[in-house]
């Protein structure tokens, strides 16, 4: 069984062909998929996703670093008023993106830090978004760590110095498309750190693994990243897929 730890299938891109894309992610073995926030706009659509499919979708709360703008306190508010209201498996996608506006990074990490407190009062793990922002996370991170600070650095890009940081703060490694990808330079890197460091994921509809590079992506690709993953390491995809639903499990607690 393969977990997909990270896909957007509330996204209108899936608005046409929805059951389609998830009777392919069954028939190719992923049954359990974690869906992560973006904003108060997209909560509703993950809870229609999670009526229609609750013994397969997890869903996580928060408020992703992109809608951090300047009404990021009362996105934050919408966020910890669904909490009031039922659980989630995650804070997430938290964090900081540098990549589309370098101008809101000091209200990025404010909110970044206040989710990752809201995850230990809720003792959840954090799903953490980073683009062109490795040193504003790490920061971030270090003024929080501790054994109540735990989660996945999802679509891990960065360098094996980066990746041995990630893991030093309880961080599970988020391998995507990029590990397909002829420059992703992970590949080159990965199999130093056991297997039980890192999870699936897709982050569909983004980042599709080749050969489907620049097309939409889908939870049903999450086998060609696996079947790198078990290149990478040299071990079967059975053993990758069991052991990285295993360190799923270990962080959702499901």
């Amino acid at each position: 069984m393969l977990t997909d730890t990270h896909t957007h299938l509330y996204s209108d891109a899936f608005n046409e062909d929805k059951s389609k894309i998830m009777q392919r992610a069954f028939d190719a073995g992923v049954h359990r998929m974690f869906i992560p926030a973006i904003d108060s706009e997209t909560t509703q659509a993950m809870y229609n996703l999670e009526k229609e499919y609750p013994d397969n979708v997890f869903l996580m709360m928060g408020l992703h670093p992109t809608s951090v703008k300047e009404d990021y306190e009362k996105e934050l508010l919408h966020v910890k008023e669904q909490f009031l209201k039922r659980s989630f498996y995650a804070v997430g996608e938290i964090g900081i993106d540098l990549y589309w506006d370098k101008s809101t990074l000091e209200i990025q990490k404010k909110a970044f830090k206040i989710q990752i407190q809201l995850a230990k009062k809720h003792q959840l793990p954090i799903v953490i978004h980073c683009r062109d922002a490795f040193d504003e996370v790490f920061e971030v991170l270090e003024t929080e760590k501790g054994n109540d600070l735990f989660g996945i650095f999802h679509c891990f890009t960065g360098t094996e110095a980066q990746a041995k940081q990630a893991i030093s703060y309880n961080m599970k490694l988020g391998i995507g498309g990029v590990v397909t990808f002829k420059n992703g330079k992970i590949d080159k890197f990965l199999n130093k750190f056991e297997l039980k460091n890192i999870v699936l994921e897709t982050d569909s509809p983004y980042l599709s693994p080749t050969p489907y590079r620049g097309k939409r992506n889908e939870s049903s690709y999450l086998q060609l990243i696996c079947k790198k993953v078990a290149e990478v390491y040299n071990v079967s995809e059975e053993e990758v897929a069991r052991i990285t639903t295993e360190n799923s499990k270990e962080i959702f607690g499901i």
